[in-house]
């Protein structure tokens, strides 16, 4: 599964390079439906290839445009390692396609920029969050959101215990493992064994060594990130682990036993009933603080999609409440400061839902990318303004 980082996402908003293609489908991860995406995404490719020429290239420039992608559709390896949508980005400099956990609905859209608003369920508020499955002899970071869940692969951290320690002395052999007793707090107890440990201290220190490097690997794939991480290991490991991690969002509760007799599907909805709380509760003071505001007519809140797009472009965007499905079309004229919306696209409009969260976001803002109909106030767009 592909990991989309929020500086990639940064880079992705930022982009204003000629034609910014972006393509949404869903995908499935294993038998004969497969061959079906591969058609899908050949239909979408024609479907995009028609837009380009409408917005002004000749067809062999569309095509020298979508040849990546196009390759994509003969790359059978590449339809063997799918998730539960595919999100394609292309422009005259980058070609990023991303697997990952999002049962995506068909959509194509040709701008000045690249459309990133079905991406926001795994990138903004309640969107997404991580596993981290500690063992001795297996390391897996998952990415999870409300139905789904993918493994991402781990740069930079050892397999294993044993591929730590060998760095350090490739005598040193241990292991652990609880036993059925307890310790004086009730916890289960941790059994320590192998060649070359000195004093009971020992190995508590190897294994922080061991989670150091892990923390090293999380932190780097993790950085500028808000989801929550929830840890899963063998009790007596788990506060071992805390006072190695540098992670800001690791959770206080975690997921006790053994994660290598567990699934990623297991892990996914023991760690789903540990965060589902944590996401209900922000999003929950989030829309109460904007019907206060609403409530009071306050200027700081506001439904209005031509004074959200510019507020949200200049920074004035606190909290954000996108509706998912729904395009807005229109343009941003960013000399006069106004907003004119169209009821169909025309070649260069945005959808100025997407502006708007895509500038939110660029200006440390929060956004909860929602179902239409749960926006408060039953409307495409409402926002809680910094001033």
């Amino acid at each position: 599964m592909s990991v989309l980082s929020k500086s990639e996402l940064k880079n992705l908003m930022e982009t204003q390079d000629g034609w910014c293609v972006s393509i949404f489908m869903p995908t499935h991860r294993a038998g004969a439906e497969i061959q079906q995406d591969l058609i899908r995404l050949k239909n979408l490719l024609g479907e995009t290839e028609e837009l380009l020429m409408m917005g002004g290239l000749r067809g062999p420039e569309a095509r020298g445009l979508l040849k990546p992608a196009q390759e994509l559709v003969q790359h059978a390896g590449f339809w063997r390692l799918q998730s539960d949508g595919l999100a394609i980005f292309v422009s005259r400099d980058i070609f990023r396609p991303y697997r990952l956990p999002l049962d995506f609905g068909e959509l194509v859209v040709v701008a000045e920029r690249f459309h990133i608003k079905p991406l926001l369920p795994l990138l903004t508020g309640d969107g997404r969050f991580y596993v981290l499955a500690l063992s001795q002899n297996e390391v897996r970071l998952l990415q999870g959101t409300r139905y789904s869940v993918g493994q991402i692969d781990l740069e930079k951290v050892p397999d294993s215990l044993a591929e730590a320690l060998k760095w350090n002395d490739p005598e040193r052999h241990l292991q652990w493992h609880t036993q059925t007793g307890t310790t004086t707090d009730g916890r289960r107890a941790a059994i320590f064994h192998g060649h070359g440990v000195a004093s009971a201290d020992d190995p508590k220190d190897y294994i922080r060594r061991y989670f150091r490097q892990i923390d090293d690997g999380v932190r780097d794939l993790l950085r500028d990130e808000r989801a929550p991480l929830v840890s899963a290991g063998v009790d007596y490991v788990l506060p071992l682990y805390r006072e190695a991690n540098t992670y800001q969002h690791l959770l206080e509760e975690g997921i006790t036993g053994n994660p290598e007799e567990l699934s990623a599907e297991e892990l996914h909805r023991q760690a789903w009933a540990i965060v589902q709380p944590h996401f209900q509760r922000e999003r929950k003071e989030a829309a109460a603080q904007y019907q206060r505001l609403a409530g009071a007519e306050s200027e700081l809140a506001s439904n209005e999609v031509q004074e959200i797009v510019p507020a949200a472009y200049h920074g004035r965007v606190e909290t954000l409440f996108a509706a998912l499905g729904f395009q807005q079309w229109g343009s941003f004229d960013v000399d006069t400061n106004t907003v004119e919306l169209r009821k169909e696209a025309k070649p260069g409009d945005d959808d100025l839902l997407d502006f708007a969260a895509a500038h939110t976001l660029l200006n440390a803002g929060t956004v909860y990318a929602v179902e239409a109909g749960k926006v408060p106030d039953g409307a495409s767009l409402a926002a809680v303004f910094r001033y």
